[in-house]
């Protein structure tokens, strides 16, 4: 646990250095030790300079190796100001003075249960809105802890520990009515937000936003106007940005431990492994599987997910990821394509091959807000060969594929690991990370992909299995799933199916794909028996946590 007289110490020891320029207000980090850093914005709130303009941009800076720069806070004033170094005695900047004594007040630390933080009333609104952005943008897989040093001007400072990540909670919402009155009717409903959000829930959680402003209603709107799916019970609902999961846990904790099988969001933690050595067994019978696939989803902290997203934020997160995959070489080397620049001819001929993504028109994707300013900041890239690609704000930021006709899941994988590993490289160089944290694991729009984000695939004509009464119970014992040929809201074309891992949370990635590994030849050798009139047995069900 974090100690005010631990903090004191650290900022005492520390040095402050803001340079003055004529309109114009540079705040620097530095690294004091380790990995601890600390950041500091001064704002100069007096009568003297009452005509602050109220804008304050933030630019996300790169990490590198030396002196660790988290950001720069420019804030413009009507007249220059010559400023001094300030400390915690009293000190001179420009005409302002800082007096004794600052109070510290530590507004979250310790366990991910208590990482949701109130706003700031000790600060003024400005102070409470940078803290606010320090949490959003500062948020990685280290501890974030927000301090408020107050006196006639107001120090914020960001304090960065190791593993943990912290939120700020936004602005409450206003309501004319009560809770009650709000509450949708999901009497007919059959999904898992609507299994879990009851009155009591709602009429707590209704009034909160997360510091992006997005709101409950807004997370729950696709399963209120969608009551439930043919194939499979959908989850219900989405995240707007990474700090939905917190501000919200009280209806996505319990969606979560549904959708993944009882995992436990709040004490179990999320495995990572990309070694694809580890894969045995990965040839399949080409007969029945007709091409292998595995895919995975990223975000891109401190960026607003799809369904909350402005269409600036789109179109830095294509920025983001297309420069970052220009640095790919090799047989991953390749090329994007906007779809804003792309004919729909050549667009529907990608679809048609299974490479590009489709406009999103199902419900469950519109009413979640996702097809906003359609076909503005997508796209596709791919490398030469077309068996790497990455598409670009669909249902999340990013999801990166490695595909090829064929039975070769081993190989697959292995360029899924290799490239998947070689995309992250070249966003941290860029000075931005994926949304991550232990418990959850990589951060996607839907809860359903939490953890690993990844579905690994194959098509497979099975028309002698399919027909049996005990396909459905054989899969679920193996922890397999069934869609239609072209996706989740598709039927099967023939006798031939897209046959997938069910889980994404609490298992690696080598463990999923091993385990699809498995079940597909499974259901390969019960079809061959079929075809020799031989009978089959359902397989014992296969425990998803050990």
């Amino acid at each position: 646990m974090l100690n005010k007289s631990y903090l004191k110490e650290v900022f005492q020891s520390s040095m402050l250095k803001d340079v003055m320029q004529p309109n114009i207000m540079f705040v620097q980090c530095h690294l004091l030790s380790g990995e601890v850093f600390i950041l500091y914005c001064v704002t100069i709130i007096s009568k003297n300079y009452s005509n602050i303009i109220e804008t304050l941009n933030f630019k996300r800076a790169t990490h590198y190796n030396g002196p660790y720069t988290v950001l720069q806070s420019v804030r413009q004033f009507q007249q220059p100001i010559q400023a001094q170094k300030a400390g915690l005695d009293g000190k001179q900047v420009g005409k302002e003075t800082l007096p004794p004594p600052f109070t510290v007040s530590i507004l979250s630390d310790g366990p991910r249960s208590q990482r949701s933080l109130s706003s700031l009333r000790s600060l003024s609104d400005c102070g409470n809105n940078m803290a606010s952005s320090f949490s959003r943008i500062l948020s990685s897989k280290r501890n974030v802890g927000i301090l408020s040093l107050v006196g006639a001007g107001s120090l914020t400072v960001g304090l960065l520990l190791n593993r943990e990540q912290h939120v700020s909670a936004g602005a409450p919402v206003r309501r004319v009515y009560p809770a009650s009155a709000e509450y949708p009717d999901l009497r007919k409903h059959n999904n898992c937000m609507a299994s879990h959000l009851t009155p009591a829930v709602y009429a707590k959680l209704c009034d909160k936003a997360t510091p992006n402003g997005y709101t409950l209603d807004q997370a729950i709107q696709t399963g209120v106007d969608n009551p439930g799916h043919p194939f499979i019970k959908t989850v219900g609902m989405v995240a707007g940005d990474e700090e939905s999961y917190e501000v919200f846990a009280d209806i996505f904790d319990p969606v979560i431990v549904e959708r993944h099988n009882g995992y436990d969001p709040r004490t179990m933690k999320h495995p990572t492994d990309l070694d694809a050595s580890k894969i045995r067994s990965g040839q399949f019978d080409e007969k029945y599987v007709l091409s292998s696939r595995v895919r995975t989803g990223r975000s891109i902290r401190g960026l607003s997910l799809p369904p909350a997203c402005t269409r600036a934020e789109r179109r830095e997160v294509e920025r983001v990821v297309v420069n970052a995959l220009g640095g790919l070489q090799g047989d991953l080397s390749g090329k994007y394509y906007s779809l804003t620049d792309m004919s729909e001819k050549d667009q529907q001929q990608l679809i048609d091959d299974h490479f590009l993504f489709d406009k999103p028109v199902s419900p469950l994707l519109t009413c979640a807000g996702m097809a906003r300013d359609w076909p503005d900041a997508r796209g596709i890239w791919h490398n030469n060969e077309k068996t790497f690609l990455v598409w670009i704000n669909e249902e999340d930021h990013t999801r990166v594929i490695s595909m090829e006709k064929g039975g070769n899941m081993k190989r697959v994988f292995e360029r899924f690991c290799r490239g998947l590993q070689e995309v992250e490289r070249l966003i941290q160089e860029k000075g931005w990370e994926f949304m991550w944290n232990e418990n959850l694991g990589y951060i996607l729009t839907c809860p359903s992909n939490l953890g690993t984000g990844l579905r690994a695939g194959v098509h497979i004509n099975l028309p002698r299995l399919s027909k049996d009464a005990r396909f459905a119970k054989i899969l679920d014992n193996l922890r397999l799933q069934k869609r239609g040929t072209g996706g989740v809201d598709t039927a099967a074309v023939g006798s031939t199916f897209d046959i997938s891992n069910l889980d994404r949370l609490g298992q690696s990635e080598v463990h999923l794909v091993q385990t699809l590994i498995d079940g597909v030849n499974f259901l390969i050798e019960c079809e061959k028996r079929l075809e020799k009139g031989q009978d089959i047995k359902i397989p014992a069900p296969i425990s998803q946590f050990k």
